[in-house]
């Protein structure tokens, strides 16, 4: 890791994941899961829990069929998980440690972005109930015309709405999906969740156990305010943001 390029750097953007980075609604994600199988009459594999953090919800909905042998259930299956998700974040939509100081004081000197895999709607009615949603310009979540993580659209997308070159832009993520698609989108990536293995390691510049972290607390409060608090419209951006190289 090269924590200096995130410690000693002030980002153009920075653009957040959702669950697990700003809301505590991973462990949401894992009950609705466990309990869709249930319901069905399976019980969840080993490491089955790592294999879906992260995922597109659809992509989640195909992989517990997959491992409950029935793909012909992957729509009845991906209907329940999101119902059973929405129920339990309506009842607790409460932020991860640090995160809510991390997007304010962030929004002082940078735009703001998230990066989700989960649908539109549900990004924002997580933001909103936890009083976040107004501190971001612009929300990117997979649709027609753009892949779900691993792959980087999402990021991309976000840095481009943000005004911002990705080798410019910071992401911030907890899942291995989502550092790959930050990565591949040639970000600089803060990692952040307790037990980091190679893998994600091998992709990030710096990886914190909480965003409530003092290193990263100083850091964020020595940024320099910026003048002009809002992200471009897209079409004022220049240069090709589709390949771009990591700096």
């Amino acid at each position: 890791m090269t924590a200096h390029r995130i410690l000693s750097w002030t980002p153009a953007a920075i653009v957040f994941d959702c669950d697990g980075t700003l809301m505590d609604t991973e462990r949401h994600w894992q009950d609705a899961r466990d309990l869709v199988l249930r319901e069905y009459g399976f019980a969840p594999a080993p490491g089955f829990a790592e294999r879906a953090k992260g995922l597109h919800y659809t992509e989640c909905g195909r992989l517990m069929a997959d491992e409950a042998g029935r793909p012909d259930l992957t729509a009845e299956m991906t209907g329940l998980l999101l119902e059973h998700f929405r129920d339990r974040v309506a009842d607790n939509p409460v932020t991860m440690p640090g995160a809510r100081e991390l997007v304010l004081a962030g929004a002082k000197f940078a735009p703001l972005a998230v990066a989700s895999n989960c649908p539109k709607e549900v990004v924002e009615d997580c933001l909103e109930r936890a009083a976040l949603l107004d501190s971001f310009a612009h929300i990117a979540v997979p649709d027609s015309e753009t892949r779900p993580k691993p792959h980087p659209d999402v990021y991309l997308t976000a840095a481009r709405h943000c005004g911002a070159d990705p080798a410019d832009t910071l992401a911030v993520e907890d899942s291995y999906c989502g550092i790959q698609s930050a990565a591949r989108a040639g970000m600089r990536v803060m990692g952040v969740g307790p037990r980091p293995a190679e893998r994600e390691l091998g992709l990030v510049d710096l990886w914190v156990r909480t965003l409530d972290q003092p290193d990263v607390r100083r850091w964020a409060g020595d940024r320099v305010p910026r003048q002009t608090p809002r992200c471009a419209d897209p079409d004022e951006v220049t240069g090709d943001l589709t390949h771009p190289a990591k700096g």
